[in-house]
């Protein structure tokens, strides 16, 4: 799965313990209704965020995760994370310009009389 947009947010590295560390991005779709995702980068895949900044249109890799917990008392929930892999930039927009004025497929013909030109045979 992907998500695109613009970075909103790029956190700074998390040491979660001895073992593990994250590291969090958010990036804002760009659509009617905006949406601001929270993709969670772990381990190694923390430095992928080292090259990006705040603004910058990219197109995130992520895969959804889901997670059953049964409190002490016995009720069960649920939690989802969003786990990106892979970040890359989007191209950004170049300045558009209006495109050249075709030609013509053909010239007109010069002073064409329907009765001059009448050889069709229905």
């Amino acid at each position: 799965m992907e998500v695109t947009g613009k970075i909103k947010l790029i956190n700074a590295e998390q040491q979660v313990s001895a073992t593990f560390r994250k590291r969090e991005l958010v990036v804002t779709t760009e659509e009617q209704y905006p949406q601001h995702i929270l993709v969670e980068f772990g381990q190694d895949k923390c430095d992928l965020l080292n090259n990006f900044r705040v603004g910058e249109p990219v197109k995130v890799s992520i895969n959804l995760r889901g997670r059953e917990w049964v409190s002490p008392q016995g009720e069960t929930k649920y939690f989802n994370s969003i786990q990106g892999w892979r970040v890359e930039r989007l191209a950004t927009e170049a300045p558009t310009q209006a495109p050249p004025v075709a030609a013509p497929a053909f010239e007109p013909a010069p002073d064409f009389k329907e009765e001059d030109h009448d050889d069709l045979p229905f």
